[in-house]
């Protein structure tokens, strides 16, 4: 049976609907930055996406067609992320889309090294006849955070953010986003094939004691 991260690391990607405190090892990903309005039809968030699963599928037919990588583990691609900040703001603010600035994500299974990665964008390259040079592989290491399960839409997060940023500070933390710890999003739900009163989406701020 396939690796599931969801299924094997539930802490990071199911959290319980009330926030918890979460330390968060570092993980790899293949990423590609950008800016905008992530709902403009055909804009520069979409077409990222569109990379992100080339390579992601890449990686995981690898075997498939002939390429072997040391480690290798059959594995479920693991779902979509991103980090997201707006210049001059301390979090996100959801009225001002179009300012946001965003690293979006897939994990990499351990198995992927640099040179891995970049044989799949140079694979995706070739099959898709597209560029793919905006993706990169990018480790992170996020740490402490604050974290819960967002259901409903996107713009109706700020009630869960102020739920987490509440709890957080009631159990003696306060709120470390800067250039370097980011608003985090894990998109457990289809937004094109879900309704957006049933989207699931794990919310993650960085923390630190008092």
């Amino acid at each position: 049976m396939a690796f599931d991260f969801k299924k094997e690391y539930k802490g990071f990607y199911m959290p319980k609907k009330e926030p918890g405190i979460v330390t968060v090892p570092r993980v790899n990903y293949a990423a590609v930055r950008g800016q905008g309005d992530p709902n403009l039809e055909d804009g520069e968030y979409k077409q990222a996406i569109g990379l992100l699963y080339g390579i992601a599928y890449t990686i995981k037919m690898s075997a498939k067609g002939g390429h072997s990588i040391e480690g290798f583990f059959d594995h479920v691609v693991p779902p979509l992320e991103g980090f997201w900040w707006q210049e001059g703001a301390r979090g996100v603010d959801y009225a001002r889309k179009e300012d946001f600035r965003w690293i979006s994500v897939i994990r990499l299974p351990d198995f992927v090294t640099p040179e891995d990665f970049a044989w799949a964008v140079s694979e995706a390259e070739r099959k898709k006849k597209a560029d793919f040079s905006k993706a990169e592989f990018f480790s992170y290491d996020e740490g402490l955070c604050v974290q819960c399960m967002h259901v409903g839409p996107f713009d109706d997060e700020p009630a869960t953010v102020a739920k987490m940023h509440e709890y957080m500070e009631a159990q003696g933390f306060v709120l470390d986003i800067s250039a370097r710890r980011l608003h985090h999003e894990i998109y457990l739900s289809d937004a094109r094939k879900t309704a957006p009163d049933k989207l699931k989406t794990v919310i993650r701020h960085p923390i630190r004691k008092l």
